[in-house]
């Protein structure tokens, strides 16, 4: 039986949708820490203070930006998975072992869908897909 409500041919497709819409997310850290926009730049400060806020803002900025693009999309995935987890390590777990109460989960999952995409690439509608179409290369992982 075919439980399936959305066609499997549809999946590489939904892999980008969730590429770009997790960038889009991700991005949105970055601008408010380095643009202010949105406005969240004096209440990170009192939390992180200005070097590590333009520290990771602009990994936040650069790297969601990259990830919306679908350029370099393993290797900036996985750097971004092992931000991720390091903070949830340095600013969340201290507070809690449950990340529902340290406030973590966030950081959690976008460790892990950085890592699927590490894993995965940028699926179809990306740069990276472009690139390789132009050289004849496949986005397939290797066998």
């Amino acid at each position: 039986m075919n439980f399936g409500i959305i066609p499997a041919t549809f999946a590489p497709y939904l892999q980008s949708v969730l590429r770009i819409m997790t960038g889009l997310l991700f991005l949105q850290h970055g601008t408010g820490k380095i643009l202010n926009l949105p406005p969240i730049q004096e209440k990170m400060l009192g939390m992180i203070g200005s070097g590590m806020l333009y520290f990771t803002g602009l990994i936040e900025l650069i790297g969601g930006l990259l990830i919306v693009l679908g350029f370099l999309t393993r290797p900036v995935a996985f750097l971004l998975a092992g931000f991720m987890a390091a903070a949830y390590f340095m600013a969340h777990a201290p507070q809690g072992f449950y990340p529902v109460i340290n406030g973590g989960e966030l950081a959690i999952l976008y460790c892990f869908t950085f890592l699927y995409f590490a894993s995965a690439g940028a699926g179809p509608l990306s740069v990276d897909a472009a690139v390789g179409a132009k050289r004849g290369l496949t986005t397939a992982p290797a066998e």
